[in-house]
C-alpha cells in the first residue's frame, strides 16, 4: 500500500508540474494525493489489491475519480522514463484479475 500510495504521488506531481508549472504540486493537486491516500488507507482489499481502475468497488467521488484518470491517462506513459520500477510494479498490479479480500488466502474457501 504505501507504494502505491508513493505512485500516485509521483504520478500527481508529474501531471502538477506539466499542467500547473512550479517546482512543487499546488494546493489542488495536494488535496488530490490526501483524497487519493485516504482512499487506499481505506481499501477493503489492501495488500490484495488491484489497481482502482480494475476494482469492482470504486471508492472515489465522481470528480474525483475524472481527476485521477485524467493524471493516470497523462502521467502513466511519462513513469516507465521516470520511475520505471513503480510503473513496472504498478502494471502488475493492473493484471490481477480480481483482488483478494483482505486476510483471504490463496486455495481457501
Amino acid at each position: 500500500m504505501a507504494r502505491e500510495a508513493r505512485t500516485i504521488e509521483l504520478m500527481i506531481g508529474l501531471w502538477c508540474r506539466a499542467r500547473h508549472g512550479g517546482t512543487a504540486p499546488c494546493d489542488q493537486c495536494q488535496e488530490l494525493v490526501a483524497y487519493a491516500r485516504e482512499r487506499l488507507r481505506r481499501c477493503p482489499f489492501q495488500e490484495g489489491k488491484t489497481t482502482c481502475g480494475q476494482c469492482s468497488v470504486h471508492c472515489y467521488r465522481p470528480a474525483s475519480r475524472e481527476s485521477i484518470r485524467a493524471v493516470m491517462r497523462f502521467a502513466g506513459p511519462r513513469m516507465l522514463w521516470r520511475h520505471p520500477l513503480l510503473a513496472l510494479h504498478h502494471f502488475a498490479d493492473s493484471r490481477r484479475r480480481e483482488p483478494l479480500q483482505r486476510g483471504a488466502r490463496k486455495g481457501r474457501p
